[in-house]
């Protein structure tokens, strides 16, 4: 497993869809471009938003994985 070196960790268990995609918007702008931001989600509908959000907007995904129930992303921010 690999470990990043986080900037910002926002926690949006219990958000459901459109919420975590809305609020990680956000706070990726919180961050420096080249960090990354550790977001964990409880919503199963982040698993198809996240990548497409991603995608569209030029951010990477660095790694997704599941813990103790949640979801787990870092992303890197690109822009």
């Amino acid at each position: 497993m690999t470990e990043y070196e986080v900037a910002r960790t926002f926690d949006a268990s219990g958000l459901r869809c459109p919420m975590p995609i809305l609020r990680t918007k956000k706070e990726i702008q919180e961050i420096e471009v080249g960090q990354v931001l550790k977001v964990i989600a409880t919503d199963v509908g982040t698993k198809k938003d996240f990548p497409a959000w991603a995608e569209r907007t030029g951010n990477e995904i660095l790694e997704m994985r599941e813990e103790d129930g949640k979801i787990v992303w870092f992303i890197r921010r690109t822009k």
